[in-house]
C-alpha cells in the first residue's frame, strides 16, 4: 500500500525530476516513448538497433500493437479516495509490488557491454521479475548471482527455446530450476525465425558471432558436443570482414579467446547453436514430456487464439502470455491487446499476462482491465539499457511504475483488482463517455 509521500511514490518520482530541472538538468534517459527509443538509436550501432527495434516483415504487427491500445480510453471517475494505493499483484503465489515484468530481450550487449547482468540488477532492486531471456549474452547462473548480490531471492524466471536437443532442453530445465527461477517461460512462436527486414537488409545475425549464446556456451550438454558439431551450413566468402567476425566469435565464448580460436570450439558453438536452435515439430502432446522433468509453473508464451488458450489448460500448464513477440515474427498478425480478452475468457482459472507495444501507464491499465493479471515490458528498459546501464533500465521501470500509479488514481481507482472488477471503466475509442 502506497499513500502520497515526499520520499517515494510517483509524486516524488515526479518531484526528483523537477527539481534537478532547477538545476539545468534533464532526464539522462527521456520520459516519452518516443524521445527513449531516438535516443537509444543514436546512442547504439546500426545493426544492433535494429535488432533490438526492428520487426518483421513491413513491421505491420509492431504498428498493430500500438494501434490497438489508442482504440481504448479511460472513463476516469471523480472523488473516489485514492490516497492510500496498492499496485501489487500475486502470481504463483508471491505478491509483486508492481503489476509488471521485464519481457525476455536477447542479445542484450547490444544495447550495453553489462546486458542482462545490469538489467539483473536494476530489476532486482525493485523487486520486478526479470524473464532470464533464452538468447541471452550472459548466462543464467550470472543473472542470478548479480541479483542475489542485490536482493537476496529476487524474483526470476526463465524463458525456453525448446531445441531439436531434449537433452539440451532437460539440461536448460535443470539450471533453471538450480539457480532459483520461479516459472518457466516455453516461447511458442519461433520455432522458425521470422523474416526480419531490418536484419536481412544489413545482413546482420548476432548469434553468428557468438552473440546472444551463453546459455548455449555454459551448458554441459551443449559443450559436450562441440567437437562433432555439423559443418555443412554455408560459408562466407573469406575476407578481412570473415577474419574479423571470425575472431568476435572467437572473443564471446567463455574462457581463452585464443584457445576457443585455435581449437575451433567458438566456431563450433556457432555452428551448433544454428543446427540445434529451435524445433519447429512440436505438438500439445510435447508438454507432458516437460511436466516431468520439472517442478515449477509451465507458462506458454505466444498464445493469440481462445482454442489454443483452451487447449493449454487442458495440458495443464500453468500460466498464458498474449504476445506476438513484439511485432518480430509473423507480419500481419493480430495485435496481442485484441487477442487479449478472449485468451482471457478461454483459461479463467490460468493467470494471463499481456506483451507486445506496452509503453506507458495508461497501456498497463487497459491491459489489467481488458483482463490481463500483469503486463509483460520489452524493448523501452532495453532502450534504458543503451542510454545508462544498470541505472538506465531502472529509469525505465521507475518511470513506469510512477506513469501506471498516477493513471490508476487519477482514475479512480485504488488498487488492481478495483481496475480488473469493473470499478474502472474504458471505453472503444469510438463510444461516447458514460453519460455524454
Amino acid at each position: 500500500m502506497t499513500a502520497d509521500n515526499p520520499r517515494t511514490g510517483p509524486v516524488a518520482r515526479q518531484q526528483a525530476i523537477y527539481s534537478a530541472g532547477m538545476a539545468g538538468r534533464r532526464p539522462r534517459v527521456p520520459v516519452a516513448e518516443t524521445a527513449l527509443e531516438a535516443a537509444a538509436q543514436r546512442r547504439m550501432a546500426a545493426a544492433d538497433f535494429a535488432y533490438i527495434a526492428g520487426g518483421a516483415g513491413r513491421e505491420s504487427t509492431m504498428a498493430a500493437n500500438r494501434h490497438a491500445f489508442e482504440r481504448w480510453r479511460i472513463v476516469p471517475r471523480m472523488l473516489r479516495d485514492v490516497a492510500h494505493r496498492d499496485t501489487a499483484i500475486t502470481l504463483f503465489g508471491r505478491r509483486y509490488p508492481q503489476p509488471f515484468l521485464l519481457c525476455p530481450i536477447g542479445v542484450l550487449e547490444a544495447a550495453h557491454p553489462g546486458a542482462d547482468v545490469a538489467v539483473a540488477r536494476a530489476a532486482a532492486a525493485r523487486g520486478v521479475p526479470m524473464i532470464f531471456s533464452n538468447q541471452a549474452s550472459r548466462s543464467m547462473e550470472d543473472c542470478a548471482a548479480a541479483m542475489e548480490a542485490v536482493a537476496p531471492g529476487a524474483p526470476r524466471w526463465f524463458q525456453l527455446y525448446w531445441s531439436k536437443s531434449d537433452a539440451l532442453v532437460e539440461s536448460l530445465v535443470a539450471r533453471a530450476e538450480a539457480c532459483g527461477c520461479e516459472a518457466l517461460v516455453v516461447t511458442l512462436d519461433t520455432t522458425l525465425l521470422g523474416w526480419r527486414s531490418r536484419d536481412l537488409d544489413l545482413a546482420h545475425l548476432p548469434f553468428l558471432l557468438g552473440r546472444g549464446i551463453a546459455q548455449y556456451t555454459s551448458d554441459p550438454v551443449f559443450t559436450a558436443g562441440l567437437d562433432a558439431a555439423a559443418d555443412d551450413g554455408p560459408r562466407p566468402p573469406v575476407n578481412l570482414t570473415t577474419l574479423r567476425n571470425v575472431l568476435a566469435a572467437a572473443r564471446h565464448y567463455p574462457g581463452s579467446s585464443l584457445a576457443a580460436l585455435t581449437s575451433g570450439r567458438a566456431l563450433a558453438a556457432v555452428r551448433r547453436f544454428i543446427a540445434t536452435y529451435s524445433r519447429p515439430n512440436l505438438t500439445w502432446g510435447e508438454l507432458a514430456w516437460l511436466r516431468q522433468r520439472t517442478r515449477l509453473p509451465i507458462v506458454l508464451k505466444g498464445v493469440l487464439d481462445a482454442d489454443d488458450a483452451r487447449m493449454a489448460a487442458d495440458h495443464g500448464v500453468d500460466g498464458l502470455i498474449v504476445s506476438n513477440h513484439g511485432g518480430r515474427q509473423v507480419d500481419g498478425a493480430v495485435a496481442s491487446l485484441d487477442a487479449l480478452p478472449a485468451v482471457a475468457a478461454a483459461a479463467p482459472k490460468l493467470p494471463v499476462i499481456l506483451d507486445s507495444g506496452v509503453r506507458g501507464g495508461a497501456d498497463v491499465f487497459k491491459a489489467l482491465a481488458l483482463g490481463a493479471t500483469a503486463v509483460g515490458l520489452g524493448r523501452p528498459y532495453a532502450y534504458g539499457l543503451a542510454l545508462a546501464g544498470e541505472a538506465g533500465a531502472g529509469e525505465v521501470m521507475d518511470n513506469l511504475a510512477a506513469d501506471f500509479e498516477l493513471i490508476m488514481a487519477l482514475a479512480g481507482c485504488r488498487g488492481i483488482d478495483e481496475i480488473r472488477n469493473g470499478a474502472a471503466r474504458i471505453v472503444p475509442n469510438d463510444a461516447p463517455a458514460a453519460g455524454a
